[in-house]
């Protein structure tokens, strides 16, 4: 296996900078995940690592050979890299066994070899039984790991995604995550990851890298990011998120638009700041800092997501599915504020907000 060493990497079409200044080693038998937005830059990185793109500047090297930089260009079949894309892309006239053959076929390998390689990866994406079937007797699921098996058959140093789940229905995606990380456990391959996905990100990841106009915004752990993000960026885009403008007074929060209502802050901020608050660390509580109406309530069965009116502002709380039958629209409530996140207020929401509508 092998690890990514990416230095002061930019990529640019004409006058478009795609990538700014990336500079990251990503760990042998590590589950990196590039996560952004279209157009973020995500799968403009990977296309230079894979050797499809030559990086405007910097340098990358795959363990310890330099294969893109300077008068230096290794093309992708020299790489020792399999890749999987958002297409399937197998053979229509060719059998699970001869697609996932396919890589050492052309490599003229001895046909004992070809066999017992290709038995071994089929059995570790549990397909060995259908060996014989041809794509379209197989589901949407299955297709992708012959896809995903013909990019582990030749053993290679590095495995790179390329959205590879959203051609799938939810259920089917949510089932294939937990696949793909397993086989990544089982063959101790480093992979790297595009998605735009947060869910994704957050189920298979060892490290995420959050890309937002070709710039990294925060590198981490799933916890990380999701739970320290650095900017109100990161913040809004993993997972559910309410942002708030308030003033630090005293030791507490006064929310915008909340009738003078605050809640506890022991933070380093001061002055004007954004509040940014996930519904599931709201809680209905006899004791909360917060009073509001129950204006709406959608029951999903294991969860009850609500919008609570404090104020002239609407919390969106998150809370378990017994709590449902305990409420009813129109119903005065108070909210305790499990944790919250802190931003100076330096205009960046303003702009999300305005992505957002």
């Amino acid at each position: 296996m092998a690890t990514v060493t990416i230095q002061h990497v930019t990529k640019s079409f004409g006058d478009n900078v795609v990538l700014r200044e990336f500079n990251e080693t990503f760990q042998e038998g590590e589950f990196v995940t590039l996560l952004g937005p279209s157009g973020c830059g995500k799968t403009t990185m990977l296309r230079i690592i894979a050797g499809f793109e030559r990086p405007t500047t910097g340098e990358l090297y795959i363990g310890d050979q330099l294969v893109s930089g300077g008068k230096t260009f290794i093309p992708p079949e020299k790489r020792n890299i399999g890749m999987v894309f958002q297409s399937y892309a197998v053979w229509p006239h060719m059998n699970v066994f001869d697609n996932v053959a396919y890589p050492l076929t052309i490599k003229k390998t001895p046909k004992n070899t070809i066999r017992e390689q290709v038995e071994r990866v089929l059995d570790i994406v549990h397909l060995s039984q259908y060996a014989q079937r041809l794509p379209n007797q197989l589901s949407g699921g299955q297709q992708q790991r012959v896809a995903l098996a013909r990019a582990l058959v030749a053993a290679p140093e590095l495995l790179l995604l390329d959205e590879p789940l959203s051609n799938l229905d939810a259920k089917l995606r949510e089932s294939m995550r937990f696949e793909i990380k397993e086989i990544q456990k089982k063959t101790g391959i480093t992979v790297v990851y595009v998605t735009h996905d947060q869910a994704e990100a957050m189920a298979m990841s060892d490290r995420i890298f959050v890309i937002n106009r070709g710039v990294v915004q925060q590198s981490g752990t799933p916890d990380e990011i999701y739970n320290h993000p650095a900017n109100q960026f990161v913040a809004d885009f993993l997972g559910k998120v309410d942002f708030f403008k308030g003033e630090v007074r005293d030791g507490r929060i006064y929310l915008e638009g909340m009738g003078g209502q605050s809640i506890a802050y022991d933070g380093p901020r001061t002055g004007r700041v954004d509040v940014a608050i996930r519904p599931e660390n709201i809680i209905f509580s006899a004791e909360g800092e917060l009073k509001g109406v129950l204006e709406t309530q959608y029951y999903l069965g294991d969860v009850d997501d609500c919008r609570v009116r404090v104020g002239d502002s609407l919390m969106r709380v998150i809370t378990n599915g017994y709590e449902h039958r305990f409420l009813h629209e129109g119903q005065e409530i108070r909210l305790a504020i499990r944790e919250s996140m802190v931003f100076e207020d330096d205009g960046l929401l303003e702009d999300i907000l305005k992505i957002r509508t």
